[in-house]
């Protein structure tokens, strides 16, 4: 009807772009927090955005820059040279006319050939964690470790439960009842009480580790109570597949030698506690003991796959794999910047995060880490390493997957994963 020549809307799961297909006009969501919202109803916070409905694209470029308080600079040239582009092959194609899917194409290819790199994906092969899992199955890998009963549930329904340990105590007899009513799930439990006992009993479990105490001060049972806890298992009806014990007080010593004698000194304490409590299963060890524990049958070491920032300073043969992105959003004349990510985006149990480049760390706050000893600008992009990736991990939905770190932290992503094993 030529009412107007651009229009502005919101946009949270499509508002936008969906009026826009079905007029042939274009409609752009911009990134989540690059326009303001406010005056704007919310829907879904996390989601919310204003974006514009104009004729053309180079429209919609102009007026997404005065939306942004920016000049009304002409569009260079090389504007995409070097930039990199996601395809998700994996729904973009279905269901579309041939008429819109060759012309989405050959946007692809002009993006292309003005010096964009184009990386097509399937993100179903993607789409959550747990093919961390999968990768690990098809590296030989049978049996898992679970830390809580929402990690056993995820497990379980992503194929993976043909032989899971839960290695914390639980009093859930509700979720594992739940758990055990699905097909092909084989899940054994640590007790270290008449009480784990009693509820492993309760919810149908069939098998435990009797769990003992060797150092760590947190759960387990002491030594000598080991043989009393096997008996009452046994009386519940319950099979006893061996110990476990976890000497998680020694992973980070970074004394090779003193972190050697005093793994193989707890394990004594539990090699003791399996004479007399029997089974076919020694279960302990970590990342930080792979090496050293020559006493276990089954290691439970996990944070290898992306290797916590603490455990780097072992003699370890693994590298450090996950990187929180942050962005300088202050800038001091006293030599200090701050990174608009802190507590509440990575944990500090394990020490401050590194800098992936220049600089030090000073402390983290809330919402913000401050760093000192670098040279940085208000918005550029700042990478950290967390000290302990397992909490850190949990604190966020999605990890973003590269081939490699490039300058500027501005890599390309071949991959999503969601993190679907967080929670409790």
């Amino acid at each position: 009807l030529n009412l107007s020549s651009a229009g502005i809307g919101s946009d949270t799961g499509g508002s936008v772009r969906i009026p826009a297909a079905w007029n042939n006009l274009v409609g752009f969501k911009p990134t989540h927090g690059k326009l303001s919202l406010h005056g704007v109803l919310k829907l879904c916070p996390n989601f919310d955005t204003v974006g514009p409905i104009t004729k053309t694209v180079e429209d919609s470029f102009y007026l997404y820059k005065i939306l942004k308080g920016e000049n009304l600079d002409p569009i260079e040239n090389d504007i995409l040279k070097n930039k990199s582009f996601l395809i998700d092959t994996s729904f973009l194609t279905q269901n579309v006319c041939d008429e819109v899917n060759k012309s989405f194409q050959l946007s692809i290819k002009r993006i292309a050939t003005s010096g964009a790199k184009i990386k097509e994906i399937d993100l179903d092969e993607v789409s959550e964690s747990t093919e961390l899992a999968k990768k690990l199955v098809q590296a030989g890998h049978e049996t898992f470790c679970c830390a809580t009963i929402r990690e056993l549930e995820g497990m379980v329904d992503a194929g993976m439960g043909t032989d899971l340990l839960l290695a914390n105590e639980t009093l859930d007899t509700t979720r594992l009842k739940n758990l055990l009513l699905k097909e092909n799930c084989r899940i054994t439990v640590a007790v270290d009480s008449k009480e784990t006992i009693a509820v492993a009993a309760a919810a149908g479990i069939q098998e435990v580790l009797i769990d003992i105490n060797v150092g760590l001060p947190r759960c387990g049972c002491s030594p000598e109570d080991a043989g009393f806890l096997a008996d009452q298992a046994r009386k519940s009806g319950l099979e006893i597949r061996g110990v476990m014990g976890y000497e998680g007080h020694l992973m980070h010593d970074p004394d090779t030698l003193r972190r050697t004698t005093k793994t193989e000194e707890s394990m004594e304490i539990l090699i003791s506690a399996h004479e007399t409590v029997g089974g076919d299963i020694i279960s302990g060890g970590g990342t930080g003991t792979w090496d050293c524990n020559q006493a276990v049958t089954e290691l439970q070491a996990g944070s290898y796959v992306l290797m916590d920032g603490e455990y780097s300073k072992l003699d370890l043969p693994f590298k450090e794999g996950l990187l929180l992105l942050t962005t300088v959003i202050s800038r001091s004349k006293s030599g200090y910047a701050v990174l608009d990510g802190g507590l509440k985006s990575l944990s500090v149990d394990s020490g401050n995060p590194k800098l992936f480049d220049q600089g030090d760390v000073m402390f983290c706050s809330d919402e913000h880490t401050t760093v000192t000893n670098g040279s940085w600008s208000v918005g550029q992009r700042v990478g950290l390493r967390p000290s302990h990736i397992d909490p850190t991990i949990a604190k966020h939905e999605l990890i973003y997957l590269v081939d490699e770190i490039e300058e500027g932290l501005d890599s390309e992503v071949i991959g999503i994963l969601n993190i679907d094993l967080r929670g409790w």
